[in-house]
């Protein structure tokens, strides 16, 4: 900063955490809502979450089902972690999942919504068929 100058402009502080994190194509922000939709959005992580409905999993044991490294495993398990999709448990030096459920309520509640859109679609459609038979 020049000494003459009277006003502080900001510092750019470069050993400092950023305020986005880069995670493949997904960008994360600390004081953003849970992303349920883009946890869910890929298919190795919809896997796991089928994984852990039978119940608790170690990270080695998820990484038994997957043809991907166990870091690769382990990023797709935090994607799930920070959306709140699954709990972690350590135990001694193993980490366990578990699955919680009740966070994926905004997607339960985006699907019902297109439920009655189709309900009503084909109850129209029903009615329509039905008047013709009859004709």
């Amino acid at each position: 900063m020049d000494p003459r100058s009277k006003t502080k402009r900001p510092t750019l502080d470069l050993t400092r955490k950023g305020f986005l994190t880069y995670i493949g194509n997904m960008v994360e922000t600390p004081d953003r809502e849970p992303d349920v939709f883009g946890a869910i959005s890929h298919p190795a992580r919809r896997r796991m979450l089928d994984l852990l409905v039978e119940g608790d999993r170690s990270v080695n044991t998820i990484a038994g089902h997957f043809q991907m490294s166990r870091p690769a495993v382990s990023q797709h398990l935090r994607i799930l972690l920070d959306a709140g999709l699954v709990a972690e448990q350590r135990h001694g030096r193993e980490r366990r999942y578990r699955l919680v459920p009740e966070q994926l309520g905004p997607v339960r509640d985006w699907i019902a919504h297109y439920e009655r859109f189709w309900d009503d679609r084909l109850k129209r459609l029903q009615k329509l068929l039905t008047k013709k038979g009859q004709e």
